[in-house]
């Protein structure tokens, strides 16, 4: 089964690329390697704002890194032209808005992580992370992901 078909199955279109908030480019090949920018949590195409431990629960926060993986999966798209040319997701770093007590930022990051095990499997989808709680992230939002990607 093609990883379009996976992404149908799962109820899921992938967004189109967005355009960068400041002066960087959302994706850099070098190799086999895919390097997408971070991408931060929307919800009704507005950032997801909030801090976790605060206004957003675990849950909450689970469901914005999932919404944030569905961004990345349409800028990988836009990189490599098919996402059946991934042959591994590497590496995912989550940033997690949090308050100083908070320590869940693992489950949050969950939410993306589970989702890459859902589209490219058990094999390729698994990856390499870091899930850090910070004080703040650009323009309020709950959490934002980068990823690496290999491609063949």
């Amino acid at each position: 089964m093609s990883i379009y078909d996976t992404l149908t199955s799962l109820g899921i279109t992938l967004p189109p690329i967005a355009v960068p908030a400041a002066a960087y480019v959302p994706f850099v090949q070098t190799g086999k390697l895919v390097f997408l920018s971070g991408h931060i949590a929307k919800k009704d195409g507005k950032p997801w704002v909030g801090q976790l431990g605060g206004a957003i629960s675990t849950d909450e926060g689970k469901q914005a890194a999932r919404a944030i993986a569905i961004d990345l999966l349409g800028t990988l798209h836009a990189a490599v032209g098919d996402l059946n040319k991934v042959t591994r997701i590497v590496k995912v770093m989550s940033l997690v808005n949090s308050t100083g007590s908070y320590t869940e930022q693992h489950l949050v990051t969950n939410g993306a992580s589970e989702l890459f095990a859902e589209v490219f499997g058990p094999q390729k989808g698994a990856h390499a992370r870091s899930a850090f709680g910070v004080a703040q992230i650009p323009m309020g939002a709950c959490v934002e992901i980068e990823l690496i990607a290999e491609i063949g």
